[in-house]
């Protein structure tokens, strides 16, 4: 085979999901470039089978032969007394020599590049990250890679793109969140399981009833499925991602069984490489998993009700027939590692074989000596022809050196043997590594950096959605929280009384917009911003205002506010996903706060769910969602995003 049949497959990579060693092999044999995992602990899907750490072991050398990459998801909120497992476990992934790992905890990134430095940091999904400011935060941390928020656009990514040079991660097949990850905590809230933990129980695939502004109930065409999205599906999509610079293009479902993941990385490697997906594979992917059909996201920045499915009784009976047809995907083998061949053929010295790849990795293998040809000699063609069924291995020849003596004859058998045995050993070699020597300080070293609170003097900081919500006597505020968009040269408060201005914690089309908001704060006496995600600090900072760490950035630990002090917080608000307990063991050198009265934000929408119903142009952008339960929660809208609360006031 020639290198042009090949041309193309290193341009993009694909990146695919396994929570079992037998789904890593159906990834990696079906054609994902890379594959991410978990272990353990401190994974976004405690649910899944996951890996041991002997099952990483293998899967790291399985990968590593053919090519592929393995990235591991070490993306959960870590607290102070997990600060040491999570850099022993970091210590055990680059002894088993994984490419990357995938961090949402600032802290513990900000520990890992200290510890280990050699590894490298990709941006969780869960850090929210859907523009360009929150990008270069990021790239100015020293993270590789970004895993680009589902709600982001296409427009939006080519425009982070030209601005930043960071890598960029794309989702581009499987399970879609209604709410941006790492922003939802109604599973935390009502059901006491910390999607930010690893241990999302789901709750938004439940039935929920719309109430509009004027009591007016909606019945949804899904049968009340308000809040459960379609599964995503981009494959006519790719060339555009490709084109507009990102780097990997990756597949949800690290719960999923092997048979999905053979037949969805099957069809989006189809895609990537430029060919047709085949009839039959796309009849799987719409057969196995997917909730009432699929949805191309917020790709062109469409909203409404179009997106929202749930899974039917007929979709999981065309599952059941469906299963055993993946098995004929399952388990092939795809051919992804050029490699280069010297052959020497010559009187009375036995065939040699030299094969080496890309990586410097080089073998050489002998066979039988040739014979004199009676009839017809062996010529390059022939060699070659032998020597280039390479089908069942993850190996392909990109180029093949024949030295051959004329009037020579040897069998085919012995030529398909030294490949064989040439493969066997380059395979070993492969196989091998050295482990990482970790640099900077040891883990004992981080066990200790647990720090006791102090005691400091208690503020009340009061957060208000508008003017009009502010009450005459303000006595013991402190400091009073408004929107950005307000318009702050008609507050008239003591001067006692603090000004600060809150960030949205959704900015897709509109960061120019907030700047403009924040300039027209801080010339109005504003002198501090809550940021409830990194955007927000790389806002704020621009505009000269103090950056205020907000719960959305889910401090958990120390180290994280370590991290935000670091990048100029002056105060932190601590994620209430936290216990009284382990708060008295956090400090900083900055106050810390929490939330003791109030509504909680449980999650925020890109897609309002009004949207299903009269749409958010005919309200004023307040409804209610009721759960099968009767229990209610308040929607509310602000620019381009939609906020759901709590039920009950904290």
């Amino acid at each position: 085979m020639t290198f042009n049949q090949y041309e193309g497959k290193k341009k993009i990579e694909l990146l695919a999901p396994a929570g079992s060693l037998a789904a890593l092999k159906a990834a990696v044999e079906n054609g994902a470039d890379a594959v991410y995992i978990g272990g353990p602990m401190f994974s976004a899907r405690q649910k899944a089978e996951n890996f041991t750490r002997e099952q990483m072991h293998a899967g790291v050398q399985y990968a590593h032969e053919r090519g592929c990459k393995i990235h591991v998801a070490l993306n959960t909120l870590v607290s102070n007394e997990e600060i040491g497992q999570v850099i022993e476990y970091a210590y055990q992934l680059a002894e088993a020599k994984v490419d990357a790992v995938i961090v949402q905890d600032l802290g513990v990134a900000h520990l890992l590049r200290e510890t280990l430095p050699q590894l490298p940091l990709h941006a969780s999904t869960q850090m929210a990250v859907h523009n360009t400011p929150g990008v270069q935060f990021l790239e100015e941390q020293g993270f590789e890679r970004v895993v680009l928020a589902r709600e982001t656009s296409l427009e939006a990514i080519r425009q982070i793109k030209a601005e930043t040079d960071v890598e960029l991660e794309v989702f581009v097949h499987g399970a879609l969140c209604v709410a941006y990850s790492g922003q939802c905590l109604l599973s935390s809230m009502i059901g006491g399981r910390s999607g930010n933990r690893g241990l999302c129980a789901q709750p938004c695939r439940m039935q929920y009833q719309l109430v509009d502004e004027a009591g007016r109930e909606y019945q949804n065409k899904t049968g009340q499925y308000l809040l459960s999205t379609r599964d995503l599906n981009m494959i006519h999509h790719l060339p555009d991602l490709i084109r507009a610079g990102v780097t990997s293009l990756k597949i949800e479902g690290r719960m999923k069984r092997p048979e999905y993941v053979a037949a969805a990385v099957s069809a989006v490697r189809s895609a990537a490489d430029g060919k047709p997906v085949s009839g039959d594979t796309a009849e799987l992917l719409s057969g196995i998993f997917s909730r009432s059909g699929h949805t191309d996201g917020y790709y062109n920045n469409a909203l409404g009700k179009d997106m929202f499915g749930t899974r039917t009784e007929k979709d999981a009976e065309m599952t059941a027939k469906m299963i055993n047809q993946a098995h004929e995907i399952y388990r092939r083998e795809y051919q992804r590692v050029p490699v280069n061949a010297n052959l020497s053929v010559k009187v009375g010295k036995p065939l040699s074989l030299t094969v080496w790849d890309d990586d410097g990795n080089s073998v050489t293998v002998s066979g039988n000596i040739p014979e004199t040809a009676i009839s017809r000699a062996v010529d390059r063609d022939f060699f070659v022809s032998k020597l280039d069924k390479t089908g069942g291995t993850p190996y392909y020849f990109d180029n093949i050196n024949c030295d051959i003596y004329d009037g020579l004859s040897v069998g085919a058998s012995a030529v398909s043997e030294l490949r064989r045995q040439g493969f066997e050993k380059l395979t070993a070699l492969r196989a091998k590594y050295d482990k990482i020597r970790a640099l900077g300080s040891t883990v004992a070293e981080y066990e200790t950096r647990v720090f006791n609170g102090t005691a400091r003097p208690i503020k009340t900081v009061a957060s208000f959605k508008n003017i009009t919500q502010i009450p005459e006597n303000l006595d013991g505020v402190s400091a009073v929280v408004l929107p950005c968009e307000t318009d702050f040269s008609c507050l008239h408060l003591p001067d006692s009384v603090e000004i600060i201005a809150d960030i949205p914690r959704g900015i897709l089309h509109t960061a120019d917009k907030v700047l403009k908001q924040l300039k027209y704060a801080k010339d109005n006496g504003v002198k501090a911003a809550v940021c409830g995600t990194l955007a927000a600090f790389t806002l704020a900072k621009n505009v000269g205002l103090y950056p205020i760490s907000g719960f959305g950035m889910n401090i958990f630990n120390s180290e994280s506010i370590a991290t935000v002090e670091n990048m100029g917080a002056v105060g932190t608000v601590l994620s209430f996903e936290m216990s009284l307990n382990d708060i008295s063991h956090l400090s900083g050198k900055t106050p810390l706060g929490i939330i003791t009265y109030g509504r909680l934000p449980l999650m925020i929408f890109r897609n309002c769910p009004n949207k299903n119903g009269d749409g958010c142009a005919k309200c004023s952008g307040c409804a209610e969602l009721t759960d099968r339960k009767g229990v209610t929660f308040p929607v509310m809208c602000r620019g381009e995003f939609s906020e759901m609360l709590n039920s009950r006031p904290l």
